[in-house]
């Protein structure tokens, strides 16, 4: 049995080799991967799989559980109440407003801290329904990244969800308020996305290990005082995508300490941006519960308000 497990979900848009695969998506390195993978931490759709070279193909779930430096209480065997608040809700999922600050999952790094996981698990018991850490989230958003993020209820629904976010029949839009002003004010940053070779815990799109599609649609709502406010499609759903699309056009978000430069700094300074300015405000998806579409909307955190109105920058939308 593996004790104190912290476990991760990463699906598969494109084939390739097992361990190449894990050294993209969990950060790790490639001696540490393929020992996880011989002593059969790795499972591929839902099976165990020792062979470090097998081959990968779209649709397939890869699912890893990594003991690595994990404390003891940060596997999801205990609910926390983090007063999440739910968009939308049916007998297949629901959509939570997620805040700043939650690590969606737990990892080495998250130190026993409380995760969305963790407030899943108490929303799963307030409604009796059977929580597994490995089939409830859809798809994920970075720690201090807020809004929409999709949450199966059962095993089915989760595996029908996201074969839609793999199939790329779903729709997502992030609010981003970004230093300096795009030019063209509409565009497509299609640039493949992977882990820097110097510092794994950064995404790039220049000289990386491993490398995937990502494509991002940006397009200006307005602008004041040196900034933009952008709404973003994205048609891929790579680790930091957003933030890493655009800082390599020369426009990073504000608030964003890891793929800043001096103007987005002194920009971040100048109007007191206390969090990063990146926000998953529409989700459009296909409810297993009743097979329509449905369109849901994160309204905006008084910190992202703050720092717009901050700017002078207008958002004309009617926020219910």
């Amino acid at each position: 049995m593996v004790q104190n497990t912290a476990v991760q979900q990463f699906p598969v848009t494109a084939k390739q080799r097992l361990d190449l695969f894990l050294v993209a998506e969990a950060g790790l390195s490639r001696a540490r991967v393929q020992g996880l993978i011989k002593e059969g931490r790795v499972k591929v759709n839902g099976h165990a799989v020792t062979k470090v070279a097998q081959v990968l193909h779209a649709g397939e779930v890869v699912v890893l559980a990594s003991s690595d430096h994990v404390p003891k209480d940060s596997a999801v065997t205990w609910p926390a109440d983090l007063k999440l608040t739910v968009l939308y809700e049916d007998d297949a999922c629901l959509v939570l407003n997620k805040p700043a600050g939650y690590a969606v999952h737990p990892a080495p790094t998250t130190k026993g801290e409380k995760t969305i996981l963790h407030g899943v698990a108490h929303l799963f018991n307030a409604r009796s329904l059977p929580f597994s850490a490995d089939a409830v989230l859809v798809h994920r958003l970075d720690r201090e990244t807020t809004g929409c993020l999709l949450i199966a209820k059962t095993a089915e629904a989760h595996g029908a969800l996201q074969k839609q976010f793999e199939e790329r029949t779903t729709r997502k839009t992030y609010l981003a308020l970004v230093a300096g002003v795009p030019q063209p004010p509409e565009a497509v940053i299609d640039a493949p996305v992977g882990r820097q070779l110097t510092d794994r815990t950064r995404m790039s799109v220049f000289k990386t290990s491993v490398s995937r599609e990502a494509k991002t649609t940006y397009r200006t709502l307005s602008a004041s005082q040196g900034c933009a406010f952008l709404a973003c499609d994205l048609h891929t759903g790579r680790t930091h995508q957003v933030r890493v699309h655009l800082s390599s056009i020369g426009h990073p978000i504000l608030g964003d300490p890891t793929y800043r430069s001096p103007e987005s700094e002194k920009l971040t300074e100048e109007f007191a941006v206390q969090n990063l300015c990146l926000h998953a405000w529409q989700l459009t998806f296909r409810s297993p519960a009743d097979g329509e579409k449905h369109t849901v909307e994160a309204p905006l955190p008084a910190t992202f308000k703050t720092a717009i109105q901050s700017v002078g920058v207008e958002f004309v939308h009617n926020e219910s």
